[in-house]
C-alpha cells in the first residue's frame, strides 16, 4: 500500500510594494464600494496579520474605535482575542463604515466587510478574486509550491514583525511570544513554523549567531 506524503506550501512573502500593488489592483474591481471592501481586506490582513475566516467573520460591533481595538471572537480552537490597532487602520475602518455608497441592505446585517449586496463576504468568493487581482498586481509564482496565497499575508506579518526585532537590536524572543499570542497561536511552535521560510530573517539569525560566537556584542 502506497503513503501518499502531502507537500506543504511555500510561503509567498509579500514585500511592502507586493502589497501596495494587490491594494492598487483592488482599486480596479467594478464599483468603488467593491474596490474600498478589498482595499480594506487586503490592507486589514496586512498590518493584523489575521487569519481570512477570522477577517470576513468580524462585525461592525468588533471594531472599538475609541480603544483602538478589534475583538476576534470565536477563532481557531474557539478561542477569542483582542487585537490592538495602529490610529491609522482605526481611521481606514471607520471611513470604509462611513461610505456613502455602502449598501442599503447592510444596515440589516452585522457584518464589517460586506459585499455589493450587503451581505457578509463568502470565503470562496474572496478567494477567487484575490487570485485575480494577484495577476493583475503582476504577482507571479516564484514556484510550483510558492505561488501567491491570501493566507500567506499572514506569513508577511509575522516574518516583518520579528524582523523589526532584529533590525531594532531589541529582543526578537520576546517579541516572538508576544506574536504568538497577537495571532491566536495555541502552540508557540506554530509561530515558529510560520518564520522559518523567511530567507532574509535566518540571515539576520545567523549573523548575530556569527558575532555571538565570535565574542562580539
Amino acid at each position: 500500500m502506497s503513503i501518499i506524503q502531502r507537500t506543504q506550501p511555500t510561503p509567498y512573502l509579500y514585500s511592502e510594494e507586493d502589497i501596495a500593488a494587490l491594494i492598487e489592483a483592488a482599486g480596479t474591481l467594478c464599483t468603488p464600494h467593491r474596490a474600498a471592501t478589498y482595499r480594506s481586506l487586503i490592507a486589514l490582513l496586512a498590518v493584523t496579520g489575521m487569519r481570512i475566516g477570522e477577517a470576513i467573520g468580524l462585525d461592525r460591533d468588533d471594531l472599538d474605535a475609541g480603544n483602538g481595538l478589534l475583538v476576534i471572537r470565536n477563532g481557531k480552537f474557539g478561542k477569542s482575542r483582542e487585537l490592538p490597532l495602529h490610529p491609522s487602520t482605526v481611521t481606514a475602518l471607520g471611513d470604509y463604515l462611513r461610505r456613502a455608497d455602502r449598501p442599503s441592505q447592510a444596515a440589516n446585517a452585522p457584518a464589517l466587510l460586506v459585499s455589493t449586496a450587503g451581505s457578509r463576504l463568502r470565503y470562496n468568493n474572496v478567494q477567487n478574486t484575490f487570485h485575480r487581482l494577484a495577476g493583475r498586481a503582476g504577482l507571479t509564482s516564484r514556484s510550483a509550491l510558492c505561488r501567491p496565497r491570501l493566507h500567506d499575508l499572514r506569513h508577511s506579518f509575522a516574518v516583518n514583525t520579528i524582523l523589526d526585532g532584529y533590525r531594532d537590536s531589541g529582543d526578537p524572543g520576546a517579541r516572538l511570544a508576544l506574536l504568538s499570542t497577537y495571532l491566536g497561536h495555541v502552540d508557540p511552535g506554530k509561530t515558529y513554523w510560520y518564520l522559518s521560510a523567511a530567507p532574509e530573517l535566518l540571515k539576520l539569525v545567523g549573523d548575530r549567531l556569527e558575532r555571538h560566537l565570535g565574542g562580539d556584542p
